[in-house]
C-alpha cells in the first residue's frame, strides 16, 4: 500500500467511518489515482497511474462502486461540514440547486433519458441527447485565494427518466419533488443555521415552495406574468362564507416594468469572473402567488432591468423569504451562474462523462464521487495554500490574475508526486536518469494535462 502525505490524509480520513477498514485502503487509492489521471476516470486507468495495472486482484477496487456497502448521502454531509467550516464558518449559508446531463449511450443504462442539452442547445437553436440527469446541491461560497465564488459540489442526486420510473412502475419523481427532498434534507443537516437556495426557473414551482419555506429561503426567477395578487384584507364582523385566499389582482410583471410610475432603484452587482462590475436597476415589493386549486405563497419579487447588446432587458426574481432586501436577492442569485463553472471545470479535468461503470449501482456512486472530488481538491488546494504550495500558471505571454481550479488541481498533483510511495516499479527495474530540467517539463505536462 503506498504511503499517502499527510494534508491528503487530513481530508479525507473523516469518511473512514463509512467504510470497513480493507475498503478504505481502496478509497484512499482510489481517490488519489482519480485525482492524478489525465483523461478517462475509469478503474482501469486509476490503477495505472498509480502503478496497480499488474495487480492480480484489481477486481476488489471495481466493487467499491459496484458492491460495497458505503452511502453517499453520508458522505455528501461529512464533505458539507469540511467545505462549511473552511469557508462558510459565518452568516447564512448560500447553497445552489441545479441539474447536469451526463451523456450516456447504452442499453444497459437503465436510468438514461431523452432530454434538452442545455450547454449545446439555444434560443432558436434545440438539441436533445441520451443521458442521466443528475440534481445537485453546491455550496455558494468565496474562496479567498481564487478572488471569485465557487460552487462547490457536495449532494448530488440521480433524476432518472419517465421511462424508467414506468418500467419499474413506480412513481416518478419531478425535479421539484427531488428539490424539495434535498433541501428538506439540508435542513435536517443544518438546524441552527439560515439557509439560502438558489436555483433557476425550475425551481419556481408553487409546491415547492410552499414545502420548503419554513425551512429554507428560496430564490428563483419568475414569469413576468405570473399571476399576483394582494394580501387578503381584514374580515368584517358578521361576514359570512368561507375566508378569502387573496386580495385583489396586481399588475403583471412586465406591466409594471413599462409603467412610468414604477420607482427604480440603481444597483451595482458584484464584479463577474472577468472583473467586470454590472449596473442596472431593481424594483421590488411583496405579494401572494396564487394559482387555482393551490394554496397561494406570500413571495417578495424584484423586477431587474439593464441595458444589454439586444437593447433593454428585464427580469424578474422571487424570494420565500419577504425580508429580504431587493440587494441581496439579485445579488445571491448572480452567485448561481458559478455552478455551470463547476460543470465545465469536472468534464474537463475530473473525467466526468469519460466512466464506463454498467452496474446501477456503480453509476449511481461514480459521478457524484467525481463531483464531490471538485471540492475535495479545492480543501486540499486551500491547506496548500497555507503552505505556500498553490501558484498560479505563468509564462512570459500569459500572465493570470486569480487561481483558477486547473492551478488548484495542478498543485494537489505536484505534491501528491512529491510526497507520496507509489510501488510502480517491480524489483528489477531499469533505472533511467533524468535532468532536472527534463523532470521539471515532464511534471509540468502530466499537472496541467485535462
Amino acid at each position: 500500500m503506498p504511503t499517502l502525505p499527510s494534508e491528503f490524509l487530513a481530508v479525507i480520513l473523516p469518511y473512514a467511518g463509512l467504510f470497513c477498514r480493507r475498503v478504505f485502503a481502496h478509497v484512499r487509492l482510489l481517490l488519489a489515482g482519480a485525482i492524478l489521471a489525465p483523461g478517462k476516470r475509469t478503474i482501469t486507468s486509476v490503477l495505472r497511474i498509480v502503478g496497480r495495472q499488474h495487480e492480480r486482484g484489481f477486481g476488489k477496487y471495481h466493487r467499491v462502486l459496484s458492491q460495497a456497502r458505503w452511502s453517499a448521502r453520508a458522505a455528501g454531509r461529512i464533505l458539507l461540514t469540511q467545505l462549511i467550516a473552511v469557508f462558510a464558518g459565518t452568516g447564512p449559508v448560500l447553497v445552489g440547486l441545479d441539474e447536469t446531463l451526463e451523456r450516456r449511450w447504452g442499453a444497459q443504462i437503465a436510468a438514461r433519458g431523452i432530454y434538452r442539452d442545455a450547454v449545446r442547445s439555444s434560443r432558436s437553436h434545440l438539441v436533445k441527447c441520451s443521458g442521466l440527469r443528475w440534481m445537485s446541491l453546491v455550496l455558494l461560497a468565496p474562496v479567498p485565494w481564487a478572488g471569485r465564488v465557487w460552487a462547490l459540489p457536495f449532494l448530488t442526486v440521480l433524476a432518472p427518466s419517465l421511462r424508467w420510473a414506468e418500467e419499474r412502475k413506480r412513481r416518478h419523481k419531478t425535479l421539484a419533488i427531488w428539490a424539495r427532498q434535498l433541501l428538506m434534507q439540508l435542513a435536517r443537516w443544518l438546524p441552527g443555521r439560515q439557509v439560502i437556495a438558489v436555483g433557476d426557473s425550475s425551481y419556481a414551482v408553487l409546491d415547492l415552495l410552499r414545502a420548503v419555506r419554513p425551512y429554507v429561503t428560496l430564490i428563483t426567477r419568475l414569469r413576468l406574468d405570473a399571476a399576483l395578487y394582494a394580501p387578503v384584507p381584514p374580515r368584517l364582523a358578521g361576514q359570512k362564507g368561507r375566508p378569502r385566499l387573496k386580495g385583489e389582482r396586481l399588475p403583471l410583471l412586465r406591466e409594471l416594468a413599462a409603467h412610468a410610475d414604477t420607482k427604480w432603484q440603481a444597483l451595482v452587482l458584484p464584479a463577474d469572473a472577468r472583473g467586470r462590475e454590472q449596473a442596472v436597476e431593481v424594483a421590488t415589493d411583496t405579494a401572494l402567488w396564487y394559482t387555482a386549486g393551490k394554496p397561494p405563497v406570500p413571495i417578495r419579487w424584484v423586477l431587474v432591468r439593464q441595458n444589454g447588446p439586444q437593447g433593454e432587458q428585464v427580469s424578474a426574481f422571487l424570494s420565500t423569504d419577504l425580508m429580504l432586501d431587493a440587494d441581496q436577492i439579485v445579488t445571491y442569485f448572480s452567485r448561481r451562474w458559478a455552478i455551470e463553472t463547476t460543470f465545465a471545470q469536472v468534464r474537463a479535468h475530473l473525467g466526468v462523462e469519460t466512466q464506463r461503470q454498467w452496474s446501477e449501482q456503480a453509476i449511481a456512486r461514480t459521478t457524484p464521487v467525481l463531483l464531490g472530488l471538485f471540492s475535495l481538491v479545492t480543501l486540499l488546494a486551500h491547506r496548500l495554500h497555507a503552505r505556500g504550495l498553490l501558484v498560479a500558471q505563468t509564462s512570459s505571454w500569459y500572465h493570470k490574475p486569480h487561481l483558477t481550479f486547473s492551478d488548484a488541481l495542478a498543485a494537489v498533483r505536484r505534491y501528491l508526486w512529491a510526497e507520496s510511495l507509489f510501488s510502480t516499479s517491480a524489483a528489477d527495474a531499469v533505472t533511467v536518469k533524468l535532468t532536472r530540467h527534463q523532470f521539471l517539463i515532464w511534471q509540468e505536462a502530466l499537472a496541467w494535462a485535462a
